[in-house]
């Protein structure tokens, strides 16, 4: 609910356009965006502007006042048509983040539209939330089964033990198999589906055509699901909300394949790198069998989403030492709010009695990722990080932890390769003997089975697998 006064920003406080910003992106802020993050709150306090890409932007620092952004949607709005800038044309020519805000689904939605397709989303996903369900089961023994299959394929090229970018040689071609098993890809869709969902959230100058382009291939997709449905995500929808055009549809798709993709990609790799780092409480956890709360303190850590989706004020309200005026743009920082929260007294927040829910992985308030998404997220993700580590006797990092590059973008800060090397187990088989049985579910006419996609892919994905991040 909103609480706030009703008020007019005063006179004499500055407007975000009149105020000297420097800009976010910099060689420093790739470096190391910890201390950006410090010297803007010491300069500005809890909310800064700071340059976008050529465009003033608040940043909001202080994890209280972050949540106070991502918990008020009346007064902070989703749905880009708010943003005064864009309104009145004073956009760049090209803003290459544009691109993406202006796919309009869930995400971007707000109020009864907003709660509607959220609806309808997680009715779609219900199926595959609950590991007891056919196809909970099959989905999870799908990704467990991909994640053996890769490190077999690693084992194959390089022996039981070698060198390895759990980047591209894993992680993003298990969210890719998974995407595909998920929403019911025919093989051939893809392949480049992964650097376009990198290329739209890294804000690069052909930004636009990687959307576009991926936007293409899930309206495809769902043109394909609705003439051949199957027991995926993409035909649930259909069955959700019959009323959804292919186009609809596909741009529904197209966010949650950055999602499942990137954001999650993300997760995998920067608890396996807090793992590999020897981050004390991330092993703490893992030691206790606890990969959920592995997970969770690596998020606490290293957020998969540094900066999230743009908020824009739906009238003046103070915010930090600024007044925000109606229609400006406020980027509420996951990562800059970690470092808040972990720089709080003795840091208490990481001690093994402190809840690790904290962090903001899955973002917060009434556009944090829905139920059912977060729980088969992080079902993907435990078992993609438990799976790889269940198979390595041994693991290092081959570089300094402070030498590994990240891209270091307006939304994500995601690591490029996570370059290790390893020894397998022998006590383990590469990848399993035998997959469970699969439960007896109609995957429609035309529609490959798991099977059929993990054997298509491994053979097609080995140009991703090896190609530099």
């Amino acid at each position: 609910m909103d609480t706030q006064p009703r008020a007019t920003a005063p006179a004499d406080s500055p407007a975000l356009e009149s105020l000297p910003v420097e800009p976010l992106l910099t060689s420093e802020f790739d470096a190391d965006p910890g201390a950006v993050y410090r010297r803007l709150r010491r300069i500005h306090g809890p909310v800064a502007p700071v340059g976008l890409m050529g465009v003033p932007v608040w940043l909001v620092l202080d994890y209280r006042e972050v949540l106070q952004v991502l918990r008020n949607d009346t007064l902070w709005r989703r749905d880009v048509r708010h943003w005064r800038a864009r309104a009145e044309r004073r956009l760049p020519p090209g803003w290459p983040l544009l691109a993406g805000y202006e796919v309009r689904q869930t995400m971007f939605m707000d109020d009864e539209e907003h709660r509607a397709a959220r609806q309808t989303l997680h009715t779609a996903l219900r199926p595959f939330q609950e590991a007891r369900s056919p196809q909970g089961w099959e989905l999870r023994a799908s990704v467990a089964a991909y994640a053996d299959e890769l490190v077999a394929l690693l084992a194959a090229e390089t022996g039981s033990a070698g060198f390895a970018d759990l980047g591209a040689q894993y992680t993003r071609p298990l969210l890719l198999m998974v995407t595909t098993r998920l929403f019911g890809c025919p093989v051939e869709l893809g392949d480049e589906l992964v650097m376009d969902l990198w290329r739209m959230l890294d804000g690069g100058p052909d930004a636009g055509a990687a959307t576009a382009r991926a936007l293409a291939t899930m309206t495809r997709l769902a043109a394909h699901r609705r003439a051949r449905p199957g027991d995926d995500l993409t035909s649930y929808l259909l069955l959700a909300d019959p009323s959804l055009s292919d186009e609809q549809l596909g741009r529904e798709l197209f966010m949650n394949a950055v999602y499942l993709n990137d954001i999650t990609g993300n997760m995998v790799l920067n608890t396996l790198l807090e793992v590999l780092r020897g981050n004390a409480t991330v092993r703490r956890s893992l030691s206790a069998g606890q990969l959920g709360a592995t997970v969770d303190r690596a998020a606490l850590v290293n957020v998969p989403v540094a900066n999230l989706c743009f908020r824009f004020a739906a009238r003046d309200t103070p915010l930090g030492n600024y007044w925000v005026r109606a229609g400006d743009i406020v980027s509420p920082s996951a990562a800059a709010a970690h470092q808040d929260l972990l720089d709080l007294g003795s840091s208490p927040i990481v001690g093994p009695a402190v809840s690790t829910r904290a962090h903001l992985g899955w973002g917060a308030g009434p556009h944090q990722c829905p139920s059912a998404a977060r729980e088969l997220g992080g079902a993907i993700v435990t078992t993609a990080v438990g799976r790889v580590l269940d198979h390595f006797a041994h693991a290092e990092l081959t570089l300094p932890p402070d030498q590994l590059p990240w891209r270091s973008g307006p939304v994500v800060r995601g690591l490029r390769l996570l370059p290790v090397r390893y020894e397998l187990d022998r006590s383990r088989p590469a990848a399993a003997r035998h997959r469970p049985p699969a439960p007896h579910l109609s995957h429609g006419e035309g529609t490959p089975t798991p099977d059929h996609h993990a054997k298509g892919l491994l053979g097609a994905l080995r140009r991703l697998m090896f190609r530099a991040g």
